[in-house]
């Protein structure tokens, strides 16, 4: 029988499943299931093989997961599960590394909930649903906020009150897994051009920039909740934090109320009145979809500028996630905004599957790279198992 590790990487209404050989770390299959709670679609692909199933709507991530198990058993009846990896958004100041979940590291993650409560109170949901399911399975929690830790005090803090720093309130950061990916294939990808001052826009949903120093990060756009930093789809990102107490001393606005608005109605679906897809607001006429993607693209390139600072220059500019992976018209915008910075697109490249999409003339080379959060999870479960291919 088989030892096989699975990754699983949980959104708001949808799920990345990825199940790795647990000895070589070799993938075995990859899943996805998009639009739970609605009309749940997966698709399957094994060996350069897709295969589709539909179900009737999942009414939750965990009977979803339920399915994507029944499936993935059905498919591999010979794997046994070594570990399950979780990828959790929020893990604070107290977790710097992936850990075995257990009681306390449960309790912790539910004191974090309040902080990330578009993603970790699902996260927290799965993990139990699973230890059920799947009593003697380990279960690995790997944490988005991890690959931050090396950042200097002076990154991470918030001009406050000493005291509130000292007691956790700092810039955290996340997208962390998608950044380590990163940067573990950019120095396959960029040889022979340098990447020792590298940022990174891991451009999605939820969207941030990495400013990495001889691939460790140094400083990020996000700070102690995935709510700050760059506009994203309903996400508004930084903020004045008077417009804050203006909503509700003024306007009669609850905490909750706030919450809700920045987190769920504002960003790219607040500015445009349309959607938080780039992709129908790239295919809409309405000029309030025009003004939401070049805010977008204006604040995703001041971001980028203001991690170059860090770095004191800049060699190279990676694009990832869904719109940094897809949206080429978005690459182009904010291109456009940094040509002062020494970025040139080549127009034919980013138009392409190409992976280094800059002009052989400029001076800062631009790349895509297709991030893979999975594959970090795989890894950090086999080092925590003491996996062979991981020693």
């Amino acid at each position: 029988m088989n030892a096989a590790i699975l990754s699983l990487n949980i959104g708001s209404s949808s799920i990345k499943l990825a199940l790795f050989d647990a000895v070589t770390l070799e993938p075995i299959l990859r899943g996805n299931v998009t639009d739970v709670g609605r009309d749940a679609r997966a698709s399957f692909t094994s060996h350069g093989q897709t295969t589709v199933s539909e179900r009737p709507a999942a009414a939750d991530i965990g009977e979803a997961v339920r399915w994507l198990l029944a499936e993935v058993r059905e498919r591999h009846p010979e794997m046994r599960l070594a570990a399950v990896g979780h990828r959790v958004v929020h893990g604070g100041t107290r977790f710097d590394k992936p850990v075995r979940v257990d009681a306390e590291v449960l309790a912790e993650l539910e004191a974090l909930a309040v902080l990330a409560p578009a993603h970790q109170p699902a996260e927290i949901a799965l993990i139990r649903n699973l230890q059920e399911l799947l009593p003697d399975v380990p279960q690995i929690a790997c944490f988005d906020t991890a690959f931050h830790r090396t950042q200097p005090k002076l990154s991470q803090w918030f001009a406050l009150p000493r005291a509130l720093s000292e007691s956790g309130i700092v810039r955290i950061g996340f997208h962390g897994l998608s950044y380590e990916y990163i940067a573990s294939v950019l120095p396959q990808i960029a040889v022979p051009h340098p990447y020792g001052k590298t940022v990174v826009a891991h451009l999605g949903h939820g969207a941030s920039v990495c400013a990495m120093r001889n691939l460790r990060s140094v400083s990020t756009s996000m700070g102690f909740t995935p709510l700050d930093g760059l506009m994203m789809g309903t996400r508004c990102g930084t903020i004045d934090p008077g417009v804050l107490l203006h909503l509700q001393q003024q306007r009669g606005m609850s905490a909750q109320d706030v919450a809700d608005l920045l987190g769920n109605r504002s960003g790219l679906l607040g500015v445009s009145g349309i959607s938080d897809d780039v992709r129908v607001l790239e295919a809409s006429g309405d000029p309030r979809a025009r003004e939401a993607l070049e805010m977008f693209a204006e604040r995703a390139a001041t971001a980028i500028a203001a991690q170059c600072v860090a770095l004191e220059g800049l060699d190279a500019l990676v694009f990832t996630g869904g719109i940094g992976e897809h949206a080429e018209n978005t690459r182009k915008r904010i291109g456009e905004r940094l040509r002062w910075l020494g970025i040139v697109l080549d127009d034919a490249r980013n138009a392409s599957d190409a992976t280094r999409i800059s002009s052989d003339a400029a001076r800062v080379q631009v790349f895509v790279i297709p991030t893979d959060e999975e594959t970090v999870i795989a890894r950090a479960a086999a080092r925590l198992l003491g996996s062979p291919s991981e020693r």
